[in-house]
């Protein structure tokens, strides 16, 4: 089974090449951020003509998450318990799509970028990122959940664990993605059971993201950021990972590219 996780950045603009990735790389089930269409715009006739399910959480240009299953797509779940609002009167944003396929629990998410430090977007990241951490816990401890559940926590986590997640830390120096307190929101995760299982498979500083900007990408200045986490039971059958560099080539390219993930029957 095959898993790649994508900030598509606009499906309605990229929806042929993400037919396209799908078809070249046999991807079983694609799980999508940054969608930025509302539900009833999302392109999901050209999908299905392809064989693939889709579910979708949308609600406006802004955020957005997919998930396109060939291999089944059962119990969407449009957010998970806890999941914290943004605002002064707290919206819930379209940010987490889970779903079974296949035999996989897989959440499609898109956390918050936190903006700045000083910003009320910074805070709402991380208290995101706490009630998920508690939530993810839940599903695979005895008595509130399953230990043997195969979770796929997959997506743009805004966030770069180490220095080397970013092509010059120092030019990072007093910005968002690479603070100690997210840092450790996302370390917390290994901390209640899950495996990022990626790094094990792919080498340091191979970057997933590159901004429009400043030639970023031909210097290869560029953020590791997206990720997956797996449950026990999932992270035990991962045979590989890769990053699609290439699609960051090309006509129109979404400024993140595919994480692939590999799965024994």
């Amino acid at each position: 089974m095959r898993i790649a996780t994508w900030n598509i950045n606009s499906i309605r603009a990229r929806a042929d090449r993400a037919l396209a990735f799908l078809e070249r790389t046999g991807t079983d089930v694609l799980a999508l951020q940054e969608t930025k269409c509302k539900d009833e715009q999302f392109p999901r006739e050209a999908f299905e003509a392809a064989g693939y399910e889709v579910a979708t959480l949308g609600f406006s240009q802004w955020n957005g998450v997919a998930i396109i299953s060939r291999v089944g797509l059962e119990d969407v779940q449009t957010t998970f318990a806890g999941q914290p609002g943004f605002g002064v009167e707290p919206v819930t944003e379209a940010r987490a799509l889970g779903a079974t396929c296949g035999g996989v629990t897989i959440w499609s998410l898109y956390i918050p970028n936190g903006r700045e430090i000083d910003d009320p977007h910074y805070a709402y990241k991380l208290e995101w990122l706490k009630h998920l951490r508690a939530q993810a816990e839940s599903w695979i401890t005895p008595g509130t959940g399953d230990p043997d559940a195969q979770i796929a926590l997959v997506g743009d986590w805004n966030i770069a664990p180490l220095d080397e997640d970013v092509w010059d830390i120092e030019a990072f120096a007093g910005r968002t993605h690479v603070t100690p307190a997210e840092r450790e929101a996302f370390a917390a995760f290994a901390d209640a059971g899950y495996t990022e299982v990626s790094r094990e498979h792919i080498p340091d500083r191979t970057f997933t993201y590159w901004d429009y900007q400043q030639l970023r990408f031909p210097r290869n200045e560029g953020m590791r950021i997206d990720f997956t986490y797996a449950s026990p039971a999932l992270a035990a059958r991962v045979t590989g990972a890769t990053i699609e560099r290439n699609e960051r080539k090309g006509k129109a390219p979404s400024d993140h590219v595919p994480v692939v993930l590999d799965l024994a029957d």
